[in-house]
């Protein structure tokens, strides 16, 4: 009969079933463990034993069946708080360049309107003196009173018509309405040039009488050359009478030269009479170097044209005032 003790053992159910969590967890801590100890033991720190024991002194007590219970964190609002913040740093970006824009459009909207209401005070101004030229000019064309009357309101309708026009067809072309626009400014060549004409006469026909006023006028040096003038055929008709002479043609010398004299004073007088152009002339040519040579006549053409063409101009710049 055998020995029992010489048997091998049965396989218990302990043995073949398989290890739990907290087991291979104490396994695996002890394994850590025996490592730490051998680690300080071949660094000569000291006994493994007692540092061992020490390490497993203040190593934490494993706890077995540990149901971990996994802990949902609430994620913080950030889009939210995000958008807020972005909202509010927009809406003050926002308002204070609307402010600034603001400010600056008034401003822009303060010297539009300062200068909208120059040129139309200036429109309303020129299409005045507009009005009375025409209306004088047109007054003056009548061979009789209600002729003249009847000029005068024609020429006083066309001038408005002039004044109001040109806005309306601006109007009309931002409107799109783009044929009548065109009729409009069509009409109001039409009463431009009319009125260009009727200005024209009135400018041409005022210079020319205070001209001829200016030029009549006598003064001292004319005075005195008429004098002398006068001398001398008195004095050429006495010796002359009893035949011609050499006295008698000294005298009629006299009075060639004393003729020659009147005439230069008339003429610095009748050259006195429109300085402006005199003075015009004189300037372009110095300023040129005497390279443009323009005449007096120039410039009182050019003055006419002006004096004729700007209080027609009355509608174009109240066209140009009411452009905000």
């Amino acid at each position: 009969m055998s020995d029992s003790s010489t048997a091998p053992a049965a396989p218990t159910d302990v043995s073949r079933r398989p290890k739990t969590g907290a087991e291979r967890q104490r396994a695996f801590r002890q394994r850590q463990r025996e490592k730490r100890q051998i680690a300080l033991a071949s660094a000569g720190i000291g006994s493994p034993g007692p540092i061992g024991d020490q390490i497993a002194a203040f190593e934490p007590p494993v706890t077995t069946n540990v149901t971990v219970t996994p802990v949902t964190v609430s994620a913080l609002p950030v889009t939210l708080v995000t958008k807020d913040v972005t909202s509010r740093v927009t809406e003050g970006v926002t308002s204070r360049v609307a402010d600034e824009v603001t400010v600056s459009r008034r401003h822009v909207t303060e010297r539009s309107s300062i200068a909208s209401y120059c040129l139309t005070t200036a429109a309303l101004a020129l299409a005045g003196v507009g009005l009375v030229m025409n209306g004088w000019f047109a007054r003056t064309l009548g061979s009789t009173d209600l002729a003249g009357w009847t000029f005068v309101v024609g020429g006083m309708a066309n001038d408005v018509v002039a004044l109001t026009v040109p806005a309306a067809a601006a109007r009309l072309w931002l409107e799109r309405q783009r044929v009548t626009s065109a009729v409009a400014w069509l009409v109001w060549s039409a009463s431009f040039v009319f009125a260009l004409i009727s200005g024209l006469g009135f400018a041409s026909v005022n210079i020319a009488d205070s001209t001829l006023a200016r030029a009549s006028r006598v003064t001292p040096a004319v005075t005195i050359a008429q004098d002398a003038l006068r001398d001398a055929m008195t004095s050429r008709d006495r010796e002359c009478a009893g035949g011609v002479g050499r006295f008698c043609r000294e005298r009629e010398q006299t009075v060639i030269e004393r003729q020659r004299a009147l005439n230069a004073a008339v003429s610095s007088v009748e050259r006195a009479v429109d300085p402006q152009t005199e003075a015009a002339s004189k300037i372009v040519a110095w300023l040129s170097a005497g390279n443009a040579n323009p005449t007096a006549a120039d410039f009182a053409m050019l003055r006419l044209l002006l004096l004729s063409l700007l209080p027609q101009v009355g509608g174009l710049l109240l066209m140009i005032g009411r452009v905000r």
